[in-house]
């Protein structure tokens, strides 16, 4: 995975190091030094610095010979959604929408051509995917990814599309590149989104925007239904209504949240004035 920097300023250590820490995954919870080495194309010793330098950080902790990811992992990606205000502005809407559905919610914003999970409030289904915070798909393949491609201006799309995903999945064929365009561009006109088992069979889903106080779109918003359960009629039907009332809260209070009247000092500066 090393190797692919291309700038005068590429740190390559840095890169090697990510690398190793992406290798854990729910499959992978536990890994060998050498496993650890052939998942990042890295050579042991290099390797074994890299985990040796990650334990003494405190991002993993060796176990029986093996290597295992720590708690404080979560401060590299909880310190991203953190400063958006999001997620403690969305969490009670989020869970509100869900006791009124009885069916699981997400939100998730575009990286590159996928989507990334930032939030979710899950009920217990028998559903074919598993999702999770920093659960990566193909945006053209789910309802939130649509509505964030649909919110892109045409340049835009063109260079997300033509970035590859990183998702893990086999490439999507379920349309042309012209079905696409149409499909956002109606999508970008009533302001919601479907994905109809086009993820996975069994999963169906609804997706609308979340804006910031200029109106611009930062997230999505889904409800997912199993599609034995639920028709799609019953999906637009009830809980439509439902998620973009949701979102338009959470939108709405967000835009407050960025409007506060809130500066922060540096504690050197607030202790030597106080001293002065």
């Amino acid at each position: 995975m090393a190797g692919r920097g291309t700038g005068p300023d590429f740190v390559e250590a840095l890169a090697r190091g990510l690398d190793v820490l992406a290798c854990f995954d729910a499959d992978h919870r536990e890994m060998s030094l050498s496993e650890v080495a052939t998942a990042a194309g890295l050579a042991r010793p290099t390797a074994r610095r890299l985990l040796l330098t990650l334990e003494e950080l405190g991002f993993v902790r060796s176990c029986g010979g093996s290597y295992v990811l720590t708690p404080k992992v979560l401060t590299l990606g909880m310190a991203y959604v953190g400063a958006l205000g999001l997620w403690d502005i969305a969490r009670p809407h989020l869970e509100a929408l869900v006791t009124r559905t009885g069916e699981s919610s997400s939100m998730a914003q575009l990286d590159g051509s996928d989507i990334v999970y930032v939030a979710r409030v899950s009920v217990p289904k028998i559903i074919a995917l598993r999702v999770d915070i920093g659960t990566r798909f193909p945006a053209v393949q789910t309802s939130q990814g649509k509505v964030l491609l649909a919110a892109l201006s045409p340049d835009d799309l063109a260079a997300t599309l033509a970035e590859p995903s990183r998702a893990g999945l086999p490439p999507y064929i379920g349309r042309s590149p012209d079905q696409l365009r149409d499909e956002l561009t109606e999508i970008r006109a009533r302001g919601w989104a479907l994905a109809d088992e086009e993820l996975a069979p069994g999963v169906r889903s609804v997706a609308v925007p979340v804006r910031d106080r200029s109106g611009v779109v930062q997230a999505a918003m889904n409800v997912t239904v199993h599609a034995a359960e639920t028709t799609t009629e019953r999906l637009l039907q009830e809980h439509l209504p439902l998620l973009l009332r949701t979102a338009g809260d959470v939108g709405a209070e967000w835009a407050l949240w960025q409007s506060r009247p809130h500066v922060e000092v540096a504690r050197r500066a607030v202790d030597g004035a106080a001293t002065a």
